[in-house]
């Protein structure tokens, strides 16, 4: 008995689900793209008008800018000096305040006390701004004078405690403390979660192999952290950079370019600068108040471009 030789086409070949997409499914997917359209479209219609409305004071003849400023770069220089220098004295001061704080509520406090911590650090970033600044002013500018006195005595010698004190207290070093301040609830929130995520194989293994708590946390929660604690830093810088009203209340305008901590004669800031001429400019210098306000997204820009790098190439 002979059988038929089977051929390919009479093999039945299982055919494959058919992909089954909802409707929900097909919603958030369009929602998500259009928000992140239109967040890319928002920041473009931002830059452009920015560009469009700088180009007056990019051109300005020599006296026609604020201060008599010979031109543009001239008048916007000192700002941006007192912009980078006031979040860099900020972050100095800040970092190491909240890795502890974020430390100690992740990994000493006792389990009871860390979320009461944790909630207390949390709404301190829901302070507004002003408020900080009133604070700045009224109590920690008098509490922070006879300090200025002692360091301007016994440290004149070196040039950041030198030159001519001031008798008000508000100095570049005083608003920065008020940005530290600022910057700390949302650095050590970030940080916090941050060290919570920390492999718990990992550090109970070190514990186990003899280490001590934090020989435990330089070891196993620090390096897995790095990338947090980077991001952490950006958004403290951020918000450094962008601080308005702190600023604008604790220093007087001014156009000094001094490295000098403590003297009355500070720089100012670009988003301080903007808040406090912007009711009375027109014209010309209502335009280098808009391009001094474009420096100041080209540097947050490039910042947050920088964030985004080092985070990545240390996740790589």
């Amino acid at each position: 008995m002979t059988t038929a030789p089977v051929r390919d086409q009479d093999i039945a070949t299982p055919s494959k689900p058919k992909a089954v997409v909802r409707i929900g499914d097909r919603v958030f997917s369009a929602a998500s793209v259009a928000a992140g359209s239109l967040i890319l479209f928002v920041l473009v219609l931002v830059a452009a008008f920015l560009v469009w409305q700088s180009i007056p004071a990019f051109n300005a003849e020599a006296g026609t800018l604020p201060n008599s400023a010979a031109n543009f770069w001239t008048y916007v220089g000192p700002l941006v000096f007192g912009t980078i220098w006031s979040a860099f004295l900020a972050l100095i001061m800040a970092v190491p305040l909240a890795i502890g704080i974020a430390l100690f509520i992740s990994h000493y406090a006792p389990r009871r006390l860390a979320p009461v911590l944790g909630y207390v650090i949390d709404l301190l970033a829901a302070v507004p701004s002003v408020v900080y600044g009133l604070w700045g002013i009224v109590v920690l500018a008098r509490l922070v004078k006879p300090f200025y006195a002692f360091l301007n005595e016994h440290f004149g010698w070196i040039p950041l405690f030198s030159g001519p004190l001031s008798g008000t207290g508000r100095t570049i070093l005083t608003a920065s403390i008020v940005l530290a301040v600022m910057a700390i609830p949302i650095m050590t929130a970030v940080m916090r979660e941050i060290f919570l995520q920390a492999p718990t194989l990992n550090e109970e293994a070190a514990l186990a192999l003899g280490a001590t708590r934090w020989e435990m946390i330089r070891m196993s929660v620090l390096p897995f952290a790095k990338s947090g604690i980077v991001s952490a830093i950006m958004l403290g810088l951020g918000r450094a950079l962008g601080e308005t009203m702190a600023i604008a209340l604790v220093l007087s305008v001014s156009t000094n370019v001094t490295f000098q901590l403590l003297t009355p004669l500070n720089p100012s800031t670009i988003a301080a600068n903007i808040a406090l001429q912007f009711a009375e400019a027109s014209g010309t210098a209502l335009n280098a108040l808009i391009a001094s306000g474009l420096i100041l997204f080209v540097i947050t820009l490039v910042i947050n471009m920088l964030a985004r790098y080092i985070v990545r190439k240390r996740v790589s």
